[in-house]
């Protein structure tokens, strides 16, 4: 039978989605299911492993035969997911020994001050492209580890695995015990040179090697999942936003897209150069084919459009996210309202863990409109400062910039950035640009498809939005913007 179709599995942080596409790139069908969110104590957040994997797989599932489409006729299967969340689990068993500890848990801030203090923030630096911080996977694991009864006496016995998302979801599915580059370089225990585990940072963290997933590129043939019965190819393991990377095309050294999800992520992909940043942005791994390594400059917004669900869910000022964009846009600006979302920190460029939310500048007049466009601004604001540090890391000004994600739909944001960067703001016709980005590489390992020219010539633009907004207006609005920062940061 014909293989027609890709099938890209989104594990994300809130949702499990399946998306289906054609040799055209169409999407032929979604699926989507969110899953429960865990706040066992301030600041922590977990999920459940098996909910991730029954949620991803009965999406997968459900899709096929909504669309009555047989699994002989799928060329392969490819995996974006949320990354540095941290599982670990019995291998004898199938069961994790603890849940899922989220990347936006602040349990273990104190580890990272300890190994900071012990001298590891340069080394970690140089080594993994990344700053100290409780975000990524390595002291996860280390947590875990101390705090489970018995773990590390099963890990003795080779009985415990490790894995991100991408490693979990492989594992159930194939069998497989693996990790690509991008995902293993959010763990702070990769060394992106060497592209291996580095030995000092699994000491520091005392964690074993032999845990730890065997790595390969993102574009790669891991192993077949049996659907009724037919062996269909796994060939993609991709982290999030360096599959939306990918999926806008962003092939070329100097191109950048910013994805609006749950947080907010810039990435610049920065060609067969490390580029170590001098502002406060990470150094990671790009998703590649053919084993070509490229590498990317990131900027990491914690609080993202996870502000407009805490507007819809704990303040109940909306009732669909996407109310959001009516509401903002009933009020020509905020009323001088700024709203900080540092709800677990702020990431890049500022790296304060302790930092916490705040809400500055509030009348006798506010109304909920302005606190609602406070928060989509804010969104705005959070990607304008991870921009101005690129800028200075690469020493040009970026005026064109691709965007994604679900909050992209939303033209008050888009027009609002456009407005506070300066740049011209591109929104792609396929917003599903991290699924298509895992479906682009599942495709290119299988013959699916056969060049990146051939995927790049098929990218097309939805909506341009170009700056309005006058100079002297900007400026006064950003300098609230850093205030506000400044009121909330750590002394």
């Amino acid at each position: 039978m014909e293989k027609k179709y890709i099938m890209a599995l989104d594990q994300g942080t809130t949702s499990s989605r399946a998306v289906l596409f054609d040799r055209q790139q169409r999407i032929l069908g979604v699926e989507q299911k969110e899953f429960t969110q865990l706040y066992p104590q301030e600041a922590w957040v977990e999920h459940d492993p098996m909910e991730i994997y029954s949620s991803q797989y009965a999406v997968m599932m459900e899709l096929l035969t909504r669309l009555d489409i047989r699994a002989e006729e799928i060329a392969a299967i490819g995996i974006a997911n949320q990354r540095e969340t941290t599982i670990m689990w019995d291998a004898r068993s199938g069961r994790p020994i603890y849940n899922a500890i989220v990347w936006q848990c602040r349990r273990t801030s104190l580890l990272v001050d300890v190994l900071v203090s012990e001298g590891l923030g340069d080394y970690i630096r140089k080594t993994s492209g990344l700053v100290p911080d409780a975000y990524f996977s390595g002291t996860k694991i280390k947590w875990i580890l101390d705090h489970v009864e018995g773990a590390r006496e099963k890990v003795r016995r080779g009985e415990i695995l490790f894995g991100t998302v991408d490693t979990w979801l492989i594992w159930k599915l194939t069998g497989a015990h693996v990790t690509d580059y991008t995902n293993a370089s959010r763990t702070m225990l990769f060394n992106i040179h060497t592209l291996d585990w580095d030995d000092t940072l699994l000491a520091a963290l005392d964690i074993p090697r032999a845990i730890l997933p065997e790595l390969i590129p993102s574009s790669h043939v891991c192993g077949t999942v049996n659907i009724q019965g037919t062996e269909v190819p796994l060939a993609a393991a991709v982290g999030d936003q360096q599959a939306a990377l990918f999926g806008q095309c962003c092939f070329s050294k100097g191109e950048a897209k910013n994805t609006y999800g749950t947080g907010c992520f810039l990435l610049m992909n920065t060609g067969s150069e490390a580029l170590e940043s001098k502002n406060g942005l990470l150094t990671s791994i790009a998703a590649g084919v053919n084993n070509k390594v490229q590498y990317v400059l990131e900027g990491s917004v914690f609080v993202g459009g996870a502000v407009i669900q805490w507007l819809r869910d704990e303040l109940r000022f909306i009732t669909e996210s996407s109310d959001a964009e009516y509401y903002a846009g009933k009020v020509s600006d905020t009323g001088g309202v700024y709203l900080v979302p540092a709800f677990t920190g702020l990431g890049a460029p500022y790296w304060d863990m302790y930092a916490r939310g705040a809400l500055l500048g509030i009348t006798r007049g506010t109304r909920r409109e302005h606190i609602i466009r406070a928060a989509e601004e804010s969104i705005a604001y959070q990607s304008f400062d991870l921009l101005c540090a690129m800028e200075k890391d690469i020493g040009l000004s970026l005026r064109d910039l691709k965007v994604d994600g679900g909050a992209s739909r939303d033209a008050v944001l888009l027009q609002f950035q456009a407005d506070i960067t300066g740049a011209r703001i591109h929104r792609p016709v396929v917003r599903e640009t991290t699924a298509l980005g895992a479906a682009y590489l599942a495709g290119l390992a299988t013959g699916f498809w056969q060049s990146l020219d051939e995927l790049r010539a098929a990218w097309q633009c939805d909506k341009t939005f170009t700056p309005e907004m006058d100079e002297k207006q900007r400026r006064e609005l950003l300098a609230g913007w850093h205030k506000a920062v400044e009121r909330i940061r750590r002394a």
